[in-house]
């Protein structure tokens, strides 16, 4: 397990938040564009551009909520440039420089063409992809791990890739993820998805909902412990955004059988690994 994890997601919230105290006119005759790493984590649920130093630490960033992508696929290309391209250019005001590169990374089993048409979203949107990354692989760039399962659970699949020796020997990739969630609050409550979005996304309402997503919470953790099954897993490591809804860990641990682990904030660790292969 990295040493730094906690500090280095903390001063990722920092940045996302436009509060880690990063000024362009005092850095940017250290920094520039080619001595900064760039990841693009094109999410069902949410899009993430993280901007690292030269030693792998945040310096800028953004993330929105957007429909672009959907179990792994980009199915709306243009909207997706646009999106892209509106998020590079808010990060590059805060920077002083432009940015040319960037990696980005795709969920296991997506066919190819559909990673070249994440490559392809970078390249409209201004950026030279450098680095096509599988997500599991990304986050164990953060992470360090040498034995157990990575989990990213996203708005639309859940991600599973199990590890031994530092190495991904196995991974497996299946719908469920956090825009489930939204679909099953939605229908119990009579509300519009977009409404059910910030009801899950609200903390005075996420013990109320607790009980009405739980089912799905499960869902997610049958498929991982059928995969897993027969691996000789002794820790999960949960990422992405959807884990932090408030019980996920402790649900995921209550039908695996397995330790769980959830880091700080799990939704920005598989786009800092993906900056990290930039």
């Amino acid at each position: 397990m990295n040493p730094n994890l906690s500090d280095l997601l903390t001063q990722t919230d920092r940045v996302m938040s436009g509060s880690n105290g990063w000024h362009a006119d005092r850095e940017s005759t250290r920094l520039s564009s080619d001595s900064v790493h760039v990841g693009v984590d094109l999410g069902t649920a949410y899009t993430v551009l993280v901007v690292l130093d030269e030693n792998h630490q945040p310096i800028a960033g953004t993330y929105q909520f957007a429909q672009i992508v959907r179990d792994g696929l980009v199915v709306d290309f243009v909207g997706a440039v646009d999106l892209l391209r509106k998020m590079k250019s808010q990060v590059e005001e805060r920077l002083g420089f432009s940015l040319k590169s960037a990696a980005s990374g795709y969920p296991p089993g997506v066919p190819q063409a559909e990673v070249r048409a994440t490559a392809n979203v970078l390249f409209g949107a201004g950026l030279d992809c450098t680095g096509l990354i599988d997500e599991p692989t990304a986050a164990n760039n953060v992470l360090q791990i040498k034995d157990g399962a990575i989990v990213d659970v996203g708005g639309g699949t859940t991600g599973i890739a199990v590890l031994k020796k530092g190495k991904v020997v196995y991974t497996a990739d299946e719908p469920t993820g956090g825009t489930h969630f939204s679909l099953v609050i939605a229908g119990s409550m009579g509300s519009t998805f977009e409404e059910a979005e910030e009801m899950k996304k609200d903390p005075k309402e996420q013990t109320r909902l607790f009980p009405v997503i739980r089912p799905v919470m499960e869902k997610v953790g049958t498929i991982v412990r059928r995969h897993i099954a027969g691996r000789k897993v002794d820790r999960i490591y949960l990422v992405g955004g959807t884990c932090a809804y408030p019980g996920m860990d402790q649900v995921i641990h209550e039908v695996t059988g397995v330790e769980t682990f959830l880091p700080g904030n799990p939704l920005f660790i598989t786009p800092l690994g993906i900056a990290m292969n930039n």
